[in-house]
C-alpha cells in the first residue's frame, strides 16, 4: 500500500525530471544541436507536423545545422516555421539545403537563458513538490481509513520526503550543469 504511493510518486517526479531535461534542450547554447529545433512543427497538408517528420537534421560543423527537406516544395513553409519560433535563428537556403547558422552568444542573450533556466528548474521542482504533497495527503487518507497506523504513516513520510530530496538534488544538478554549458564561450 505504503510502496504503491511510493511508486506513483516517484513516478509523477520522474516525469518532472524528464520534462525538466526536454525544456533544458530547447534552451539553446553556442554549439549547434538538432534537438533545438524539437519543438517546431510546420504546416504540412493542412496539418501541424513536428520539423522532424518532414525533414533529416544534422549538425554540419559546430555552429551550424542542416536540414534537408524530403518534400521540396516544403522548403519555405520550414524557412517559414524557423523564423517564426522564438530561437533567434535566420535559415539560409541554398538548393535543397537550409543551413541555420548559430549566432554567437552575447553576454546579455546568456544571462536571458540562464533566467530561463532557472525557471524551467523551479518549474520542475514545484511539479516535485506537488507529487510529495500528494502522497502525504495519501498518507494521511490511510491513517484517518485505519487502513494503517501512524508508524506506518510517518515512515512512509520519511521515504517521500528522501525521494523528493534526492530529485531536487538531481534537478539542482541539471541546472548546475545547463547553467556551466551556457557561460561557457
Amino acid at each position: 500500500m505504503i510502496n504503491d504511493i511510493k511508486t506513483e510518486a516517484e513516478e509523477r517526479m520522474g516525469k518532472s525530471l524528464e520534462a525538466l531535461s526536454h525544456n533544458f534542450n530547447k534552451i539553446r547554447t553556442g554549439r549547434a544541436h538538432p534537438s533545438l529545433l524539437d519543438g517546431l512543427r510546420v504546416e504540412y497538408y493542412g496539418a501541424d507536423t513536428p520539423l522532424n517528420q518532414v525533414a533529416n537534421i544534422n549538425v554540419e560543423d559546430a555552429r551550424t545545422l542542416s536540414l534537408t527537406a524530403w518534400d521540396r516544395s516544403m522548403i519555405p513553409e520550414i524557412e517559414r516555421a524557423i523564423l517564426k519560433s522564438d530561437l533567434g535563428l535566420n535559415p539560409a537556403t541554398a538548393g535543397e539545403v537550409i543551413r541555420i547558422p548559430m549566432p554567437m552568444l552575447t553576454e546579455e542573450t546568456r544571462k536571458g537563458f540562464i533566467k530561463q533556466a532557472r525557471h524551467e528548474a523551479e518549474s520542475a521542482r514545484v511539479s516535485v513538490r506537488n507529487a510529495r504533497r500528494d502522497a502525504m495527503a495519501m498518507l494521511k487518507e490511510m491513517v484517518k481509513e485505519k487502513e494503517i497506523g501512524e508508524d506506518d504513516e510517518r515512515r512512509g513520510q520519511e521515504e517521500v520526503q528522501k525521494l523528493t530530496d534526492n530529485y531536487v538534488a538531481r534537478i539542482e544538478k541539471q541546472l548546475a550543469e545547463k547553467e556551466a554549458d551556457l557561460m561557457e564561450i
